[in-house]
């Protein structure tokens, strides 16, 4: 199955859940037994070469393709060929900077987790989109458990993070309760995706 089958099969889902009411309560546990077959499925797609193109690429987009053929024992033109690819069909989904965040004084790191009073698809897209309109938070993920998202939001200091769960959280009719704990210091942070984990074609 390709990635493009994959996206229609997701965007399928989404409209069901709009149109057909009883596909909302199903959607966490259509979400845990689905969602680990589609990467499976797109696991599928990549080669042993593909892999690891990506294990070197993905801890420095700078290194060039000759470098990383040589490790791997390909040519720079068919290294480059096989990012263009992984582009393409979004295994590749971003190239960034990664910021030091106390560099730029932001010394406070909440994990936030958010309880929702109203759980129907327009509430949960709402708060979604007023999420991922904040440029305090940084990560937020919809969750099983208690908490029905988790934030993972940045601040300068206390009384800045104080005034976003004023502005983001508090004002918010539908958010009947958030718990916040304060990291006291970042042991691992990244974004590596175990590569060695995946499975070939």
């Amino acid at each position: 199955m390709s990635v493009c089958a994959l996206r229609l099969i997701g965007q399928y889902y989404e409209a069901a859940c709009r149109v057909t009411p009883h596909f909302q309560g199903a959607g966490r546990g259509f979400a845990a037994q689905f969602v680990p077959s589609l990467h499976a499925v797109i696991a599928m797609d990549l080669d042993r070469f593909d892999l690891a193109i990506l294990e070197r690429y993905q801890r420095d987009t700078q290194l060039p393709a000759r470098a990383i053929g040589d490790a791997v024992g390909l040519s720079a033109a068919a290294v480059q060929r096989r990012l263009k690819r992984l582009r393409e069909e979004g295994v590749i989904e971003r190239e960034c900077a990664v910021l030091a965040p106390r560099a730029l004084g932001m010394g406070v790191t909440c994990i936030v987790a958010v309880d929702l009073d109203r759980e129907g698809n327009a509430d949960l897209e709402r708060f979604r989109r007023d999420m991922a309109r904040r440029i305090e938070v940084q990560q937020c993920y919809y969750v099983t458990g208690h908490a029905d998202f988790v934030l993972i939001v940045l601040a300068p200091d206390m009384a800045t993070y104080d005034a976003f769960t004023r502005e983001a959280l508090m004002a918010d009719a539908n958010v009947r309760s958030f718990t916040t704990q304060v990291v006291l210091e970042r042991v691992k942070v990244g974004l590596d995706v175990p590569v060695a984990s995946a499975k070939t074609a």
